[in-house]
Parts: structure tokens; C-alpha cells; sequence
């Protein structure tokens, strides 16, 4: 369970890398911002560490990890990588697209880290400290997001120090994550199909662009990635959604021009409301009001990963 006490918080300065670089090492947590969210980070070739992330997250050890890793080349070294993962990777790494891999046998990787699954998710993420870390630490990193498994995902770093207290070691302060979303997962399969395990910040369509086919309409059967189990992301009240005003015993996320209590984005900029969509979970939480309810958000571009997180979140 995390502690009464937050947990210490560092600015994402030279000195900050260098601690966060040390503690990981070391076999420490260390919360670490990215573009999506901020990632709860280990060292993935250690059980220990790895097993430190469950703990602190209280996360059901049949969940995979996302693996962050600096480019293709480490990516190269945990799993088996096709000529569609080397365009995709061309296009959106480092960026928000993880991939589920078939996993190299000879993987440096714990064995929590995928979860017993003969495949692994790695991403290469692109925000600037996150990269410093993984280069200065020569490490790849398990990083699943910093706050408690289930809940609504930490987009600064008050979030995560409200959520894990001291059950982390360090946390490194970047600022609010610009993405404000988790990253888009896609599984390639065998024969050259693909399927999208959680929408993100990448499309469907801009993945079918690269890849040259259509996603396979078959779901996956169990749990393969991060994100896909029922209910998720919760803030521990209930959630009305498609609400176009409150009740008086609700807090209103809006949209557009339903401004609510807190508003996502006024001008109805999906983005925009991606990037603020766990601000307002979170202020929904902290309210007193007992409930809470979010305005209708087009089902469309971004607005199809918004859809993802606040059905999963009202589960």
C-alpha cells in the first residue's frame, strides 16, 4: 500500500537524471515522465525490481508490462523484429505506439515483465527525459503508468505522489505530459495481420497507412497488453457519460459547449481534451461531489481513445 508521506520529487534537471539514473540501477522505482502519462520505471531484467512496480501499483501480475527501450536497435534485443515493425518504428518511434512482439528467447527480461505471454510490449517513447534516462542508464525499462492499478492515470507529478506516496523511490517533475493519454498498442500478428489491442495517440487509419491493410476484426482472446482489462482508469466514484448538463450531485466534465466544471477543451479540440482528460478525472476525484458525469465526445480520431479510457473508467 503506498505511504502517508509523498514520495521525494525532483526537477528533471542534470542532477535529477543522474539520481533517477543511480536509484534505477540500484534496483529502485522511479517515476519518469513521458509524452502519454508519467511511467513507474524498473529495470526490466530484474525480478525484483520488476516485482517492486506490482507491489506499488497493486497490479494483477497477469497484466504485461510495456518495455521502454531507446530505439530499434535495443528493441531488436528482446524480441523478434519483421520489416513491419521497422516501418512502423520508421514512422512513429519514438513516439506513442508500443508494439506486442513475439518475445526473443535469449530476452534480458524478467519473467513478470510479459507476464508468462510468449510475446512483449515494447515502446520507444520520445519525451526528452525519459530518453535521457534510458540512454545515461543503458537500461531497458518495465514502465507501466505511476499511480495505483486501476485508477486514473498520473499526468503530473503531483498525481503520482498523491496516488503512490512513499511506495515509490523518486519521482522526476517534467511538467504536465503533452499527449495526456496512453500510447496506441498494436499486436502484429503472424501471416501479416495486425490488430489494435488499446487506442491512443496514433490512428488506425495512420497504422493501416504504413502497413498497407486493414486491422484484423478478430479481438484478442485474454489479456495480451496493457489497458485492456474491463474496468480501468477509475477515479472511485461513479461515472455517468453522454451527459450534456449534471445533476446537482454530479461533477461535469465538459466538452465543447457543455463547459461543465471542468472543461476539456471549450473549443472542442480532441487533443486538447486527451491531454486533460486524467486532469479532470482527477479533479473529478478530489471533488465532494459524490458522482460524476462527462459530456458526449465524438467518437472519432482521438475521440475513439477518450471513448476507450471513459467506458473503461464508468465500468
Amino acid at each position: 500500500m503506498p505511504g502517508n508521506s509523498p514520495p521525494p520529487i525532483h526537477a528533471a534537471d542534470a542532477a535529477g537524471i543522474a539520481l533517477a539514473v543511480e536509484r534505477l540501477r540500484a534496483g529502485g522505482i522511479v517515476a519518469l515522465p513521458t509524452e502519454t502519462v508519467y511511467g513507474l520505471a524498473a529495470r526490466a531484467d530484474s525480478d525484483a525490481a520488476v516485482a517492486a512496480i506490482y507491489r506499488a501499483k497493486g497490479r494483477p501480475d497477469f497484466n504485461p508490462l510495456i518495455v521502454h527501450v531507446p530505439d530499434l536497435a535495443a528493441a531488436r534485443r528482446l524480441a523478434c523484429v519483421d520489416e513491419r515493425t521497422e516501418r512502423l518504428a520508421a514512422r512513429f518511434w519514438p513516439g506513442a505506439l508500443t508494439l506486442v512482439l513475439p518475445k526473443r528467447p535469449d530476452a534480458p527480461l524478467a519473467a513478470a515483465v510479459t507476464a508468462g505471454l510468449p510475446s512483449v510490449a515494447i515502446r520507444c517513447p520520445a519525451h526528452p527525459v525519459m530518453r535521457e534516462v534510458l540512454r545515461a542508464s543503458g537500461l531497458a525499462l518495465a514502465a507501466p503508468s505511476a499511480n495505483r492499478s486501476g485508477g486514473v492515470s498520473p499526468t503530473a507529478a503531483a498525481h503520482v505522489a498523491a496516488s503512490l506516496g512513499m511506495a515509490v523511490d523518486l519521482v522526476l517533475d517534467g511538467g504536465a505530459c503533452a499527449a495526456g493519454i496512453e500510447s496506441t498498442i498494436v499486436a502484429l500478428r503472424d501471416g501479416g495481420g495486425w490488430q489494435v489491442l488499446r487506442p491512443g495517440p496514433v490512428g488506425e487509419p495512420e497504422i493501416a497507412a504504413v502497413l498497407g491493410r486493414e486491422s484484423a476484426a478478430v479481438p484478442s482472446s485474454g489479456i495480451e497488453a496493457p489497458g485492456q482489462l474491463a474496468s480501468h482508469y477509475a477515479p472511485g466514484k461513479p461515472v455517468r457519460l453522454n451527459a450534456d448538463r449534471a445533476q446537482a450531485d454530479e461533477y461535469h466534465l465538459g466538452f465543447g459547449a457543455a463547459r461543465g466544471h471542468f472543461c476539456l477543451s471549450e473549443a472542442g479540440d480532441l487533443a486538447e481534451a486527451a491531454s486533460r482528460l486524467y486532469a479532470g478525472l482527477h479533479a473529478a476525484a478530489a471533488s465532494h461531489l459524490p458522482r460524476i458525469a462527462v459530456a458526449p465526445i465524438p467518437r472519432e480520431g482521438m475521440g475513439i481513445a477518450i471513448n476507450d479510457r471513459l467506458r473503461r473508467a464508468a465500468a
